[in-house]
């Protein structure tokens, strides 16, 4: 496992963007496929964006196609995903994960994720 910190959360309006950070600490950070989650209110956590290893390979939801990018630093165990294009129904509490996804068909299956941060809010207003 690994421990994850996000930040750079907030408040934007519609239009906008926004920058989420993930610091990892642990010796797998290299190895793991990291992924961005997100829960809104009375709805289930779902999947954003994901990076394999080697940031070779990313996967995004069909939601942010085009309006979000994850990246990775391996130097610097850190992931991010920039966010453009912000609409309200982005609002939601983002979690970085982490984890050894085996398969690329679980990659948007929480449960593939062993290591999760403690979530930041994006809030977009209209």
């Amino acid at each position: 496992q690994v421990q994850l910190v996000e930040s750079g959360g907030g408040l934007a309006q519609a239009g906008g963007s926004l920058r989420l950070s993930c610091v990892a600490s642990g010796r797998t950070f290299r190895s793991y496929t990291m992924g961005w989650f997100r829960q809104a209110p009375g709805k289930e956590r779902e999947f954003v964006a994901a990076i394999g290893w080697s940031s070779g390979n990313t996967y995004y939801a069909d939601s942010v196609k085009g309006r979000f990018t994850i990246s990775r630093d391996n130097a610097k165990n850190t992931v991010s995903l920039q966010m453009n294009s912000l609409k309200p129904e982005d609002t939601a509490v983002y979690y970085c994960a982490g984890g050894p996804v085996q398969r690329i068909v679980l990659i948007t299956t929480p449960t593939q994720y062993d290591s999760w941060g403690q979530g930041t809010q994006v809030t977009v207003s209209s």
